[in-house]
């Protein structure tokens, strides 16, 4: 034990003191300076002259041993100081941290967990569970890693105030399934963020693990993101957890966990309840559902493969992207659509289908989505046909067409989709131009969208190989040209 005691505070004055007298005796070898290393010969004669310059030389070799020495002076007053200082502050840790577990004592005692303070991780190998945060201001412990094939441990919970813990990954396995993610924790209940959903592991000769969901906010927070499936070099792979729920009053969705392999499921996308973006699907065949905006306000979130994207809130909110195909078994999803203010989400892209249609835009101002591409083809078969551009609502202009897909070596390029058409006070969309084709083979484009009443029609797309181009949409009726066709 050591007996050595320290009081800062008189650390802290001597350092002052120090300071000091290094002030006067700057100030006194400053005064000094010139009468000392001024001195003048008391005659003509050499020997004078020598004596004088040998004062000289001595007074400017003491102004510099005395430079030395100030700052040498200097140097040991700052470290005295932040000696002093780094008493002091280790004094206030030490009151603080005896404040905080006298704080803490009774629910400690009772519930196991501490009014005030962050939740310790669980340890990593062990999928051993995050510690839940203090009961009224703290963050949950993220969960373990799990050992060899074992389940990650789940986030710890968040108090009234505070982040909830993220899930534990899996565990791999080489010889065995997976371990699957540890759940996302829920943020606080009046005010914080969820944590995310665990990845799965991955296994060589077996199932790969399910990623974990998201936790879920309270009523100010973001919902946690879902966890990422595993891969299996052995069989289809695992599920994408969901994307947790926003807060009740405002927060965003998580988006989903995907599944890594894009055999699996892909998770859910979190939903907004009053204020905030949904979340996006994940990646899968399907994919995973796009997470709902809020009611009032927010952009819907993005469909997963084959899935539509969500429409956006109520008063204001762009709609969500459809998702794109990935598999010639499911068909790409639809853009969603907006609220009263918002831009239509884009349709999905085909991969051996035509393309999705874009959302429509806004019902008081807003543009529609543009049209996926329509999906490629092989042999003689003709390529697949672009969605059709969403429709705007009174004031935005309509969304392009999509583009036709490749056709095969002696088949037919896809058919631009149609361009939407446009609002009140708006211009038509743009119709998407035809598949690429080969040989003698051609492709239509799309026919471009109308105007209504002040604005200009939308283009026609192109044909290839002198296939016909798409015609003009119509000029509004009170002011507006019409669009120019397509070329063949």
């Amino acid at each position: 034990m050591s007996y050595v005691i320290a009081a800062p505070e008189w650390v802290t004055a001597a350092a002052g003191d120090l300071a000091g007298i290094g002030t006067t005796i700057s100030a006194a070898n400053a005064a000094a300076l010139f009468p000392t290393t001024g001195v003048l010969a008391a005659g003509a004669d050499e020997v004078s002259a020598a004596i004088a310059a040998l004062f000289g030389i001595h007074a400017q070799s003491y102004q510099a041993l005395s430079a030395h020495a100030a700052d040498f002076h200097s140097q040991f007053v700052r470290m005295m100081t932040g000696g002093a200082d780094a008493y002091a502050a280790a004094e206030a840790t030490n009151v603080e941290q005896a404040l905080l577990n006298a704080i803490n004592a009774p629910t400690q005692a009772l519930f196991n967990r501490p009014l005030i303070g962050n939740g310790a991780n669980g340890v990593d190998g062990t999928g051993e569970a995050g510690r839940p945060g203090g009961i009224l201001l703290g963050d949950g412990g993220n969960g373990g890693s799990g050992g060899i094939g074992q389940n990650g441990g789940a986030g710890g919970a968040a108090g009234l105030f505070g982040n909830g813990g993220s899930g534990g990954r899996g565990g791999n396995n080489p010889a065995g399934d997976a371990g699957s993610g540890g759940l996302g924790a829920g943020g606080g209940l009046l005010w914080g963020n969820a944590g995310s959903g665990g990845a799965g592991g991955t296994s060589n000769t077996a199932t790969a693990g399910n990623g974990a969901n998201g936790g879920s906010a309270g009523l100010f927070g973001n919902g946690g993101a879902g966890g990422a499936s595993g891969l299996s070099f052995a069989t289809a792979g695992g599920s994408g957890g969901s994307g947790g729920n926003g807060g009740l009053l405002h927060g965003n969705g998580g988006n989903a966990g995907g599944s890594l392999s894009g055999v699996g499921y892909g998770g859910a996308g979190g939903n907004a309840y009053l204020f905030g973006d949904g979340g996006d699907g994940g990646v899968g065949t399907p994919g995973g559902v796009a997470g709902r905006a809020g009611l009032l306000t927010g952009d819907g979130g993005n469909g997963g493969n084959g899935l539509p994207g969500a429409k956006g809130g109520f008063l204001w909110g762009d709609g969500g992207n459809g998702g794109s195909s990935i598999s010639a078994a499911v068909a790409p999803g639809a853009g969603g659509h907006a609220g009263l203010f918002g831009n239509g989400g884009a349709g999905g892209a085909g991969l051996a289908q035509a393309g999705a249609d874009g959302g429509s835009g806004g019902w008081l101002f807003g543009n529609g989505g543009a049209g996926g591409a329509g999906g490629n083809n092989v042999g003689t078969n003709p390529g697949f046909a672009g969605g059709n551009g969403g429709n705007a609502g009174l004031y935005g202009n309509g969304g392009a067409g999509g583009t036709g897909g490749f056709g095969g070596m002696l088949g037919n390029g896809g058919t631009g989709g149609n361009g939407g058409r446009g609002g009140i006070i708006g211009d038509g969309g743009r119709g998407g131009d035809g598949g690429p084709a080969f040989g003698t083979t051609v492709a239509i484009g799309g026919n471009g969208g109308n105007a209504q009443f002040i604005g200009n029609g939308g283009a026609g797309g192109n044909g290839t190989n002198g296939g016909a181009g798409g015609s003009g949409g119509t000029g509004g009726l009170l002011v507006g040209t019409n669009g120019a066709p397509g070329q063949g």
